[in-house]
């Protein structure tokens, strides 16, 4: 006979509660303790004689099969296409493209031969089906499924047969086994838990739409993020037509790729050249702009780092920064200060990353550093360079991994000479620069003219 039990859980953290209170007692959020009823069965106790332990070395490998979703990005970010039976969690802003991706993808699986259920909680059929229209993802083998009951979802899954399930969205499934309110933490918990389950057992690949919270975390608990194999974040602007797509956690592949699509009137379009994104070429050559060479995973881009000083009208200086770590600028201003004797202690310092980037790679200090001293010193970066190195606290410049990617992405797009430490450029060959410290390559990449009206290349 099974017994109900209620307990209390936080709708932030996930932590639970044997009673209600106000505050959360372990992540001290307010109002955020909801309700839940737990049925708790007799303790059975199982037939264990085919359940033993297997030595490591006896368990034959298996290698997982990946399926081409037709979509270039996506199958870069996933690490070469979509493992056959995984669940993988889309996350990103309202708006943002999460439904224009899941359907341009149902139709490229279905073209591929997979039969693809598609559930919606938010949209009508007529709308979805619109979409597919605009977006040319009109396919027979796709099925529209407007239902936010999970046993319903479950039920079409097993008798349809089919072979690809998306959930758009998460947060409006519902599991009659529990009380609480679609979208709480323990219905997001339970229902994924059970797509997971029932996924698993039929070799059936799901993807599953989630909605992130203001903070830019997945809404849920974290134990949501734990329990799929893959958690892809899709990120940009309303006002920008490019959009970026992320892997927080891929247990197939790696988390560092990075995908780049257009937004545009027949759907999202894959940018194979995503440099041109983060580039553009003008033909005034101004201070305080750099252009710099970074790694995503294996894949380089160019990047334009803007830095603007000015005097400083307030009791201290400001410091602001778009597209990078906000506690890294601070530590490369200070070694600009203390190892080339750059006074910026009256200067209010902006780093701005163009395009829409971030800058999470190391090789990125000596964009920053060349940037805030071009427009301190009001004298432009020389004509054809790009730059990438790692600043160290001495002002030293360290080498950094993929130097031979990034020379190569920087000779592809016409400029003429890729500047960084010395160790790399030794090895590199033509087109390499290589300096030993901070200070002597901004006197070799500045130039001793101003830069204004002069051309890139």
């Amino acid at each position: 006979m099974a017994r109900k039990k209620i307990r209390f859980v936080c709708n932030e953290c996930g932590g639970s509660s044997p009673a209600w209170s106000g505050r959360c007692p372990h992540c001290d959020s307010w109002n955020t303790m909801v309700e839940e009823v737990v049925v708790k069965s007799e303790k059975k106790y199982v037939n264990q004689q085919n359940i033993c332990p297997v030595p490591l070395t006896e368990i034959p490998e298996v290698s997982g099969e990946r399926l081409q979703s037709g979509i270039e990005e996506l199958d870069r970010v996933l690490g070469g296409g979509v493992l056959k039976s995984s669940v993988n969690l889309i996350g990103g802003e309202p708006g943002i493209g999460k439904s224009t991706l899941m359907i341009q993808l149902s139709a490229k699986l279905a073209d591929a031969g997979e039969k693809v259920l598609y559930s919606t909680g938010e949209e009508s059929p007529e709308q979805i089906a619109g979409r597919a229209r605009r977006t040319g993802a009109m396919n027979e083998n796709v099925t529209i499924l407007p239902a936010t009951d999970l046993d319903i979802v479950l039920d079409n899954l097993v008798n349809s047969g089919s072979s690809v399930l998306i959930v758009d969205s998460i947060q409006t499934l519902y599991s009659s086994d529990l009380s609480s309110a679609p979208g709480s933490v323990s219905q997001v918990r339970h229902c994924t838990s059970e797509i997971i389950r029932t996924c698993k057992s039929r070799g059936v690949t799901a993807f599953i739409v989630g909605h992130i919270t203001k903070a830019g975390a997945l809404a849920g608990p974290k134990v949501l993020e734990h329990l799929v194999d893959a958690v892809i974040y899709f990120e940009g602007e309303g006002d920008r037509l490019y959009r970026l797509l992320r892997a927080a956690k891929n247990r197939f592949g790696s988390t560092n790729e990075l995908g780049v699509f257009e937004m545009t009137a027949e759907g999202l379009k894959s940018v194979s050249e995503a440099s041109a994104y983060f580039l553009r070429r003008e033909n005034v050559r101004r201070t305080g702009t750099v252009v710099t060479a970074i790694i995503e995973g294996t894949r380089p881009f160019l990047v334009e780092v803007q830095a603007l000083t000015s005097t400083t009208r307030y009791g201290y200086p400001q410091r602001s920064v778009n597209g990078m770590d906000s506690r890294r600028l601070p530590m490369l201003l200070a070694v600009l200060e203390k190892r080339c004797g750059m006074d910026l202690g009256n200067q209010d310092v902006y780093v701005n990353v163009a395009g829409g980037a971030s800058l999470a790679d190391p090789g990125a200090d000596l964009g920053v550093c060349l940037a805030v001293a071009s427009s301190r010193l009001d004298k432009p970066v020389r004509k054809g360079i790009t730059v990438s190195s790692e600043i160290g606290l001495g002002g030293e410049l360290r080498p950094v991994i993929h130097f031979d990617l990034r020379l190569r992405e920087t000779l592809n797009l016409g400029f003429k000479t890729l500047a960084g430490a010395s160790d790399n450029a030794k090895n590199a060959g033509s087109g390499a620069e290589g300096y030993l410290n901070l200070f002597d390559s901004i006197e070799g990449l500045l130039s001793k003219d101003s830069g204004e009206g002069e051309k890139w290349l």
